[in-house]
């Protein structure tokens, strides 16, 4: 996710000034991410996926099995990939003076088409035209359609700025630091985070799907030689991480504390699964002898539990089933004694009748599975009257028995995620009781809103209630301060009474606690407190007024 400045909020968008004219419109609309109201994250984001997919299936055309067959519909989504890019390239040139980075510049369209993001733009677009309308032999077709893959360069207009503002929040910082940065939500990660997250995922799901497919027989014989290759890549690209978070381990506030940090980072259960998910590569080509494959590539389906590392669902479901667990535990008790009893009482009615399905109670003990959960395969039933109204009544029991558990989970899982967005913004409430955030404070708003999966809007609008709960709090203290003080212009005798009584308070607070406790606490909070403290000194030079005088 985006990380936004939270001490200085962007203003809102009715109070942008809109463009005059069609091109500044365009610019304001579709490419300034300063325009709330725009669709800038929209069309980065459409134009990002359009990249990937269109790489993808550049390289799927050069997978004969994949593309034989299919020439018409590859054709036409090369054409519609080509139409948007190219739209997106003409409004870039056409908008480019209104873009931050050249306005008020002389030759702004010109300086746009030598920059390097349009160069990219061009190059993406190029091999379609040129083959297009100029003759050229087979050959020179095939370099064009292998240069079609230049269009994950158009990427960069993404990774270069993350890379740059990744730079920028660790300058300074070690390898070790940066690395841990990279892999894990701080104040120090940025963007470039967010995208390797996003790149690790996407693997995680083309080599599960790879392992899925090569489970076809005919499938795999014809994309042997793609699925080695696509497993090779995800082994790879998963040690590549494994590594890097065992070394950046030191780093992580986890482990820091530890006396081994590495060890207690290997043996943690997100890591384990990581070791789980490049193992399978191992074992099938560096052990002296030969396993079952077929073990080995339902084993490969572990890499689907990396995915836990990058969605909080799955903390917020143990903590769920943490908090909940004697009621979870109550219900599961409960569908336990009655799956029981039923197996008992079919067994009883129907073991006479059919001793070859009702043998014994553990045999009986599946049909009362299938019965309270409302499936009923059909392969066993009962056949005799006081077996069906059994059977009736099972039926209609399971349907509310089985959804106590479902119901209790999804109660508490909203019920926690209400908690954690409660306890995010108690954090901001604190943070900016301070004032201005610090680098602290900044890290672990990012860290949260992303482990939490805030979007931009959420955080904007959890900030703004922050904010407006702080004002308000101060506004009431200034309101009751305000409410007690007399104005000794207008009441002066009223004003006299109540600083005697005040003074009188003060005797009682300082007889009680001791002036020396009074005076130590005054002394370590506010600077203002220093008036409080002459006064302090001056009652104990006096004596304790009368009650009368009060």
């Amino acid at each position: 996710m985006q990380l936004i400045s939270l001490s200085h909020p962007a203003p809102p968008s009715s109070s942008q000034p809109r463009a005059k004219g069609l091109l500044p419109l365009i610019h304001q609309w579709l490419f300034d991410p300063a325009f709330e109201q725009g669709y800038h994250r929209e069309v980065e984001n459409g134009i990002g996926w359009l990249i990937i997919v269109s790489v993808v299936a550049i390289i799927a055309e050069h997978i004969e099995p994949i593309y034989a067959g299919r020439e018409l519909w590859f054709h036409i989504f090369d054409v519609v990939s080509i139409g948007v890019f190219t739209l997106e390239y003409v409004l870039r040139l056409a908008t480019a003076p209104w873009e931050a980075e050249y306005a008020g510049q002389r030759f702004a369209r010109w300086r746009h088409a030598v920059s390097f993001y349009a160069l990219v733009d061009l190059l993406a677009i190029a091999p379609f035209y040129f083959s297009g309308f100029v003759a050229m032999d087979v050959e020179m077709l095939r370099a064009l359609r292998l240069l079609r893959l230049m269009r994950i360069l158009k990427l960069s207009r993404y990774m270069v700025p993350a890379w740059k503002d990744f730079q920028q929040l660790n300058r300074g910082r070690s390898v070790r630091g940066k690395l841990h940065a990279l892999l894990e939500p701080t104040g120090h990660s940025g963007q470039l985070h967010v995208y390797l997250d996003n790149f690790i995922m996407f693997w995680v799901l083309v080599s599960i799907i790879a392992v899925v497919m090569e489970s076809v027989q005919s499938v795999h014989a014809v994309l042997s030689f793609e699925f080695f290759v696509i497993d090779a890549l995800a082994f790879s690209i998963f040690t590549l991480e494994y590594v890097a978070r065992l070394y950046a381990a030191p780093e992580n506030p986890a482990y820091k504390k530890a006396f081994l940090p590495r060890w207690a980072h290997f043996k943690a259960g997100p890591n384990i699964i990581d070791l789980l998910a490049i193992l399978p590569f191992l074992l099938e080509h560096f052990l002296p002898f030969a396993l079952d494959l077929r073990f080995l590539r339902v084993f490969r389906l572990m890499r689907l539990l990396k995915l836990t590392r990058y969605t909080s669902a799955t903390k917020t479901l143990f903590q769920v089933v943490k908090r909940e667990w004697q009621v979870i535990f109550a219900s599961v008790f409960v569908m336990l004694l009655l799956v029981v009893l039923t197996a008992s009482l079919g067994f009883l009615f129907e073991h006479e009748a059919q001793p070859d399905k009702f043998e014994n109670i553990p045999q009986s003990i599946y049909w009362a599975v299938v019965t309270l959960a409302s499936v009923g395969y059909g392969d066993i039933s009962p056949i005799t009257p006081m077996g069906r109204a059994l059977t009736v009544v099972l039926a209609l029991v399971g349907i509310g028995i089985f959804a106590i558990p479902a119901g209790l989970l999804a109660s508490a899982f909203t019920d926690q995620l209400r908690i954690d967005r409660e306890d995010f913004k108690h954090k901001l409430l604190l943070a900016f009781e301070k004032g201005e955030l610090d680098t602290k404070a900044r890290a672990m708003i990012a860290e949260e809103s992303e482990r939490l999966h805030l979007s931009l809007d959420d955080i904007k609008r959890l900030t703004h209630e922050a904010r407006e709960a702080i004002k308000a709090q101060q506004r009431e203290e200034q309101r009751w301060t305000s409410a007690v003080v007399l104005d000794p212009k207008t009441n002066p005798e009223l004003a006299v009474q109540q600083w005697r009584l005040l003074v009188s308070q003060l005797q009682m607070l300082s007889q009680a606690a001791g002036p020396q406790v009074l005076a130590n606490q005054l002394q370590t909070t506010q600077p203002h407190n220093e008036v409080c403290l002459r006064v302090l000194k001056s009652l104990q030079a006096t004596q304790p007024l009368p009650p009368t005088a009060v």
